[in-house]
């Protein structure tokens, strides 16, 4: 199962770098990845401690604002704003941490949801972030002053190589004797108490690295888009990084890679979907659907619950298992 999962990736990655020489579209190909990583870092939070956030949208919008600004305005280079994005992202995590890990289940969610909104006000009111308007015209800039980002192409492969390295830290700390513990602090928390574990501070570490990713994540996101918005910021979008976590599978690696890209391909094709439905069926009010992403998001959350318990992956993983069993059952 091991090696079928590397193969998967090793795949993956190179349809990835192939993928601007087949079609796709580089600035699409680069939202998915950026969400893909959002959808990772929640993942790291959920998936493998067990801490429900609803306050990732603060991380990833106000690392989209920051670097937006960096670029923006004060005219440094895309690398100091990815890194300011990040850091921007740890010190709101720290901070979101420090009042929210004492708490647990709901009561953490809402502490988190609660602190998440004080930032989408903060983000309405200041000058800096353009309000209503949002922060628009972010230069993509010069990477180290020297590898131009406004071609497509370029950026599309330092997005690539970011969004690599960022999943490859997510696989080394949750292969690590860190990442052991944090999924022990999911299982069994009194047990992992038991053991002499500060667990507290174990959540508040996982905390401070999902939310530097997803700060991460928004810092790209600005710069392939060229914008922030209050989006960003909204609680909608810590909505929508749930669903794409869920929807994908729960605490496997690549659960968020399909949730992310079930997720940003129907809000970006719903109304070409929508379009070829009516003509083929004949129902006219299924022009409407690329108007309506929330409610048909829904419904594929609905169903996903209902038919797909442990999320695509999870249902894929736990076919191919009885499968192996079935075939190693029938060989004499």
């Amino acid at each position: 199962m091991k090696t079928v999962s590397n193969f998967a990736y090793v795949l993956l990655l190179g349809v990835l770098l192939a993928a601007p020489f087949l079609g796709a579209y580089p600035v699409f190909m680069m939202k998915l990845m950026c969400f893909a990583l959002f959808a990772s870092s929640f993942n790291l939070l959920l998936g493998y401690t067990g801490l429900l956030s609803f306050g990732h949208a603060a991380f990833f919008g106000g690392a989209a604002y920051v670097t937006g600004h960096v670029v923006k305005v004060w005219g440094l280079t895309p690398e100091v704003g990815l890194v300011a994005g990040a850091g921007i992202g740890a010190v709101l995590g720290w901070v979101f941490g420090l009042l929210a890990i004492r708490r647990q289940g709901i009561y953490f969610a809402m502490i988190t949801l609660a602190l998440a909104q004080m930032i989408y006000f903060f983000a309405l009111q200041v000058p800096f972030t353009g309000g209503e308007d949002g922060l628009q015209g972010v230069p993509r800039g010069k990477l180290f002053g020297v590898v131009d980002l406004g071609n497509d192409l370029t950026m599309y492969y330092v997005t690539l190589v970011v969004v690599v390295a960022a999943f490859l830290l997510i696989w080394r700390v949750v292969q690590s004797p860190f990442g052991q513990v944090l999924r022990g602090i999911k299982e069994n928390e009194p047990r992992a108490i038991s053991l002499g574990y500060d667990v507290s501070r174990f959540k508040l570490l996982a905390f401070v690295l999902s939310a530097a990713l997803a700060g991460l994540a928004g810092s790209l996101k600005t710069l392939v888009l060229g914008f922030a918005t209050l989006t960003d910021v909204h609680w909608s979008s810590s909505g929508s990084v749930i669903l794409m976590t869920l929807v994908g599978g729960l605490g496997m690696l690549s659960g968020p890679l399909v949730g992310a890209t079930v997720i940003v391909a129907l809000e970006n094709k719903l109304g070409e979907l929508g379009n070829a439905l009516s003509s083929l069926l004949g129902i006219e009010w299924l022009r409407t659907l690329g108007d309506s992403v929330t409610i048909v998001t829904g419904l594929i959350f609905v169903v996903c619950v209902l038919a797909f318990r442990r999320g695509i992956m999870g249902e894929l993983e736990s076919w191919l298992r009885r499968f192996t069993r079935r075939t190693h059952e029938d060989t004499p």
